[in-house]
């Protein structure tokens, strides 16, 4: 029944150009799945393409996997509510891309990683490994439950459809995409969705000029007496998390979290054959995620002037609902169609892959079922993906009373992207081997940056929620440090206070 109400309500809100645009989208996923997904025969197939993957490939799907429906549906809703200022962000986030490629990137291929948790368990023992591995499953379903909610939303609101039916559609499509296709059908069809995004946006970029009344010039004038083109902010003020201080520190410690201890971002670029093919690879994202990142934020700025210059027209309810609202009421035919087919692409891109490799690398074959054969293993691989897709599903059904999605995942991300990444940097920067000292280390710092933000929320405390990942890793590493000091300290005087003993016996 929902499956019949969805249908009708499909080819009453679009064209037949429409719905023939996005019906060739959807179908090249699928084509791509078959193609790469028909001679997998094990988990190096699935979660690495046997590092097979063209650098330029590689490269889209990352920029794919950045952008996601997160950013087609969120950045439009910032600059067309705030301004240009997560451009700040973005300094940071570049930098960020050039530290993971030379500090990290060499470890993963030196210890042929699956996934990058394998790293921990060479540098640390088994509990930091399934730590890192837990972390990573929390904070990467909850954050990738509001892109995948950030979708819905736009599909929803175009098509007429509940959160319930779109929900449904995205994770059929993906579940059955991935648990087919595996990584190599991830990565190759990530370049193709990284397309689809620069085209529609500039698509649509080019439709918004030519509706703005007084062209460019007037464009501008109004953005910019209303304040929606500023960029910087270099006031010092701690409780403010625009200011160029706080998102650039933010843009670089969320960019190493995200880029070098997420394994969703981090497994495409261990697809390609070298260290050195990897690391030009995401190097070579910087300028490739630039123009994507201005396009949509200048399409926010464009819509804002769009509704100020025609005010009888309906506006959207709330700023998160801008560009589908303009997609569902304002475009065209073809256009809309073009404009639905990205943002339904971006949402099938999700973290199902990563979650799957994760799980029976760091939890499933080393905790569960030892010594199982490939077959079964890449067996329970298609069924993780199955059971990761259901969750993020259920998590984002949650999400609806988010206001600003954007900056709302950066937070959840911030609330345990700090204790990873202080355990990664902790490994990669000191020699010292806390074990399971280190849970407790990651453990306290969630707590702490999980009441900082209580606290900054309910106006306790003047921190802006941007310096939580900062405190975060800072505080994993110095406990991290502190608690394998005080355990090798510990060992030696047990050591030696058996060695007394046995003297005086």
């Amino acid at each position: 029944m929902i499956a019949t109400a969805a249908i009708e309500n499909f080819a009453g809100t679009l064209g037949r150009i429409d719905i023939l645009i996005i019906a060739v989208a959807v179908l090249l996923l699928f084509v791509i799945s078959y193609i790469f997904g028909r001679e997998e025969k094990d988990t190096n197939d699935f979660f690495l393409g046997r590092r097979r993957v063209p650098s330029i490939v590689a490269c889209l799907s990352f920029v794919a996997a950045e952008i996601s429906a997160l950013t087609i549906v969120g950045f439009p809703a910032t600059a067309y509510s705030e301004n240009w200022e997560y451009v700040q962000f973005f300094i940071g986030s570049a930098a960020a891309r050039i530290v993971v490629a030379f500090l990290f990137i060499p470890i993963f291929y030196k210890y042929n990683c699956t996934s990058i948790y394998e790293f921990l368990r060479h540098r640390f023992g088994a509990e930091t490994q399934f730590a890192g591995a837990i972390f990573f499953f929390i904070t990467r379903l909850i954050a990738s439950g509001v892109r995948l909610y950030a979708a819905c939303l736009g599909v929803g609101l175009i098509m007429g459809w509940n959160l319930a039916q779109t929900l449904l559609l995205f994770t059929a499509v993906s579940i059955i995409f991935i648990a087919f296709g595996g990584v190599k059908a991830v990565v190759w069809a990530g370049a193709y969705q990284a397309i689809t995004f620069v085209v529609a946006g500039v698509a649509l970029l080019i439709y918004l000029f030519f509706q703005i009344q007084g062209g460019l010039g007037e464009a501008w004038r109004i953005a910019d007496e209303a304040g929606r083109l500023s960029f910087f902010r270099f006031d010092f003020n701690l409780d403010d998390p625009t200011t160029f201080w706080a998102v650039t520190t933010t843009g670089f410690f969320i960019g190493m979290a995200s880029f070098g201890t997420d394994q969703e971002m981090m497994q495409r670029l261990l697809t390609v054959r070298t260290r050195k093919i990897s690391q030009r690879t995401l190097v070579s994202t910087i300028v490739t995620v630039i123009p994507i990142t201005c396009i949509y934020l200048a399409i926010g700025t464009l819509l804002y002037v769009f509704y100020r210059q025609h005010p009888g027209l309906v506006q959207p309810a709330e700023a998160k609902e801008v560009l589908s609202h303009f997609v569902a009421y304002s475009l065209p035919a073809g256009m809309k169609g073009l404009l639905l087919a990205a943002i339904i692409m971006a949402s099938i891109d999700s973290p199902l892959s990563s979650l799957a490799s994760s799980f029976i690398t760091d939890i499933y074959r080393p905790l569960i079922r030892k010594g199982a054969t490939e077959k079964h293993y890449l067996i329970v691989s298609r069924i993780s993906v199955v059971a990761f897709g259901l969750i993020l599903a259920a998590i984002a059904l949650m999400c609806v009373s988010v206001t600003n999605i954007l900056w709302f995942a950066y937070k959840i991300f911030s609330l345990t992207g700090g204790a990873t990444l202080g355990i990664f940097l902790l490994g990669l920067l000191t020699k010292k081997k806390g074990g399971w000292v280190n849970i407790i280390a990651m453990i306290a710092s969630t707590l702490c940056v999980l009441v900082l933000m209580l606290l900054s929320y309910f106006e306790k405390i003047g921190l802006a929620w941007s310096w939580l990942i900062v405190i975060g890793t800072g505080i994993t590493m110095f406990l991290g440090y502190l608690l394998a000091l005080i355990k090798l300290i510990s060992a030696k005087c047990l050591k030696w206070l058996r060695w007394v003993l046995k003297c005086l016996v």
